[in-house]
């Protein structure tokens, strides 16, 4: 079994997100004994964005690629071969400015691509190529955001499932951690449920 982890807070010490994950991967490992665990941290290691080079090899049949747009896309590839062949994803992400940290969007752009992770049918809706697997979404924020006034702020949640079923992965659990700056109270009551879920895996 090989489980893919992505990090992608700014902190690398104190971080809820990623003490939470690591939480999660510990309990994977004994779930799954041998477990391989591949870490891609976007933060510490950053991932470059798209450039129009990148753009273009994206849209160039395989046998039509130059040298410099295989180059291009080459981050692609190594990307993507990593989430295809990760029988677990495991992503641990902040909220900033209500959406995703720009790193982890980073990561994003290399790994959603047309003919290759996506597809367009003949009516024009799309379709997921990844094949889907259980895959581990623990997203933290300092404000609640589960209560209907806040909810309409997350976009973090939401738009990781959209794009994340984009490229066929809908098996998705999230760990949300909540009120780590204003709400102490719920902060503790969204980490003890979010440790409740995993001990039940």
């Amino acid at each position: 079994m090989k489980c893919l982890k992505i990090d992608a807070s700014a902190r690398t010490e104190g971080s809820s997100s990623r003490d939470m994950a690591n939480q999660l991967i510990a309990q994977l490992s004994k779930n799954h004994s041998g477990l391989q665990l591949i870490e891609r941290d976007v933060v510490q290691n950053p991932i470059p964005h798209i450039s129009q080079a990148t753009i273009t090899g994206f849209y160039t049949v395989a046998d039509q690629l130059t040298p410099s747009l295989k180059e291009a896309t080459r981050l692609s590839d190594t990307l993507i071969k990593e989430l295809e062949q990760a029988d677990i994803l495991v992503i641990s992400c902040p909220m900033y400015n209500f959406s995703i940290p720009s790193a982890l969007k980073a990561w994003v752009d290399q790994i959603v691509r047309i003919n290759r992770t996506f597809g367009v049918a003949e009516d024009n809706s799309f379709y997921g190529m990844i094949p889907d697997k259980p895959t581990y979404l623990v997203t933290s924020a300092g404000a609640v955001y589960g209560n209907e006034t806040m909810q309409a702020f997350d976009f973090v949640s939401p738009y990781l499932k959209t794009v994340l079923g984009l490229i066929g992965i809908s098996n998705i659990t999230i760990l949300p951690l909540e009120g780590s700056s204003l709400d102490p109270i719920a902060f503790e009551q969204s980490k003890t449920k979010a440790l409740r879920t995993i001990s039940t895996l």
